[in-house]
């Protein structure tokens, strides 16, 4: 069965969204990413999401092993335009990027203006699981008191994280997908500790 272009993008945007407003609960694509194409140099949840997010008129980079290959798939479906990662829209850091581009990524990303916040850049991070590896602890709007979440990708992008978003409204929104079709999503008003122990 093929991706239909309206039916599962919408029900997976409205997952995406559920998420977003809803950080440290996962998101289950796997009935969308199960229709995807498998052989883009990503998984095929990424490919879902990039469906549903690009394009004639947002900017996109992406970060890999495979960046060539991946950009022209992108470009070749949605017709949204390779750029720098300072310029895009939207920056997808693949399971084959290294720690470095993960960091890089967030350390040059656009954070928005003042009077247009929502000028800035979303994240798309692949990481082989979000049921186990490093424990992070949430918190903010859409939390009752905290939540927790789990990933194999390293760390060090949690402080990065932080300081550009240290100026709301202004700052990043990321979201975590990872092989087994599950998503994470963290907007810029989640506070994002790392847990000690």
């Amino acid at each position: 069965m093929k991706l239909d272009l309206v039916h599962d993008i919408q029900t997976a945007y409205r997952k995406v969204v559920d998420a977003m407003s809803r950080p440290g609960q996962l998101a289950d694509l796997a009935d969308e990413a199960g229709k995807a194409d498998r052989d883009t140099g990503c998984y095929s949840t990424t490919l879902v999401i990039a469906r549903m997010l690009l394009d004639t008129e947002v900017s996109f980079k992406v970060l890999s092993a495979d960046e060539e290959r991946v950009t022209n798939v992108f470009n070749q479906l949605t017709y949204a335009k390779a750029v720098t990662a300072e310029q895009a829209d939207y920056i997808f850091v693949l399971h084959n990027a290294t720690a470095e581009q993960l960091l890089r990524a967030l350390e040059s990303a656009k954070i928005g203006e003042l009077t247009d916040p929502h000028h800035s850049a979303t994240i798309i991070v692949e990481t082989a699981s979000l049921s186990e590896g490093d424990v992070l602890t949430l918190a903010g709007p859409g939390i009752r008191h905290s939540a927790t979440a789990k990933m194999t990708a390293s760390l060090d992008w949690v402080d990065v994280r932080e300081e550009k978003n240290a100026e709301f409204p202004l700052g990043i929104d990321l979201i975590f997908v990872d092989n087994d079709h599950r998503l994470l999503g963290l907007p810029r008003t989640t506070k994002v500790s790392k847990e000690v122990g």
